[in-house]
């Protein structure tokens, strides 16, 4: 998009909207005029991330409330705090990768990384489905990660209790997240829903290459320095927020669609990106979201047409 367009009236929401690329999401989205709500564990963290947005983009309209998402049972009392009429798009961005070597569990038992950045989304969206649909066209923006492309889904052991390794468990936690957007737009659009579900990741976002946003991320001169070769194919966490900013906003892009860095999908401009091979698999898609349902007890997409407020439709 050449130009930013307003969204002042407009309600986003950011998980994980603290750090990282969802800070990033939240300060870029607070530029178009939207009320952009931060999604944080932290009320601290949160804090300092809605100072960092709004001395950068004076009269930023924001506001966070407290969401973790490893604790399955609190995700209803999020989604009623939001205190909004509607929510025109949720960002799901918060993740967690833990590097230990021993496998770890949310409170509710299930592997920390599928617990938290797959199941704990699908059971928000369950939850935020009401305020999406009383929205004129809202959009759920699930963003992915490249690790995760190189992985497949165990379906036989979503819960990795075989051969543990965290940043392979953590890939396939993202893709999970990426089967579950596809299968979210496909009921969607089976429910005669105006939600609709995007996917999109980052590309290749480091640290190093990403602007500091004091006291959120400080970027010192010698990791400047030290990342300025990986520039090369690399890029910062500023631009790797780009295309989940380039879903909320376009009206343009479609539901079941993916979106990424343009060059080699590291770095560059968001464009429409060929679904993955393996996130053609509509079976494991299906089956993946049967499991999650068994796990969390919800089933986002299941009723929207009963969610949807009187007086409202397609439009």
């Amino acid at each position: 998009m050449s130009q930013v367009p307003s969204a002042a009236d407009r309600v986003y929401l950011v998980t994980g909207g603290n750090a990282g690329i969802g800070y990033f999401t939240a300060e870029q989205l607070a530029g178009t005029g939207a009320t952009v709500v931060l999604g944080s564990r932290s009320a601290e963290r949160a804090e300092a991330a809605m100072d960092a947005i709004r001395a950068r983009v004076p009269g930023a309209r924001v506001r966070s409330v407290g969401l973790d998402l490893a604790d399955l049972g609190s995700l209803r009392e999020t989604a009623e705090s939001l205190e909004a009429e509607r929510l025109d798009a949720v960002v799901h961005n918060a993740g967690v990768l833990h590097e230990g070597l021993e496998r770890r569990e949310t409170r509710d038992g299930n592997e920390v990384h599928f617990g938290t950045n797959h199941l704990g989304h699908f059971a928000l969206t369950h939850w935020l489905l009401p305020l999406l649909e009383a929205a004129p066209s809202a959009r759920v923006v699930t963003v992915g990660s490249f690790a995760a492309k190189s992985e497949r889904l165990a379906l036989d052991d979503l819960q990795s209790r075989t051969g543990y390794r965290a940043k392979r468990t953590y890939g396939r936690s993202k893709l999970a997240q990426m089967y579950f957007g596809l299968e979210l737009d496909r009921r969607l659009r089976a429910a005669g829903s105006t939600v609709s579900s995007v996917v999109v990741h980052p590309g290749g976002a480091l640290d190093s290459l990403t602007p500091s946003r004091p006291p959120v991320h400080v970027r010192t001169a010698g990791a400047a320095l030290r990342g300025a070769a990986a520039a090369l194919v690399l890029q910062g966490k500023h631009a790797g927020a780009r295309p989940a900013v380039r879903a909320v906003l376009d009206p343009r892009i479609a539901g079941g669609e993916l979106w990424g860095p343009r060059v080699f999908g590291l770095r560059g401009r968001p464009h429409r990106e060929r679904l993955w091979a393996q996130l053609e698999d509509v079976e494991t898609a299906r089956r993946l979201w049967e499991a999650s349902t068994e796990l969390t007890g919800v089933a986002p997409a299941a009723a929207v047409r009963s969610t949807r407020p009187a007086g409202s439709g397609a439009q």
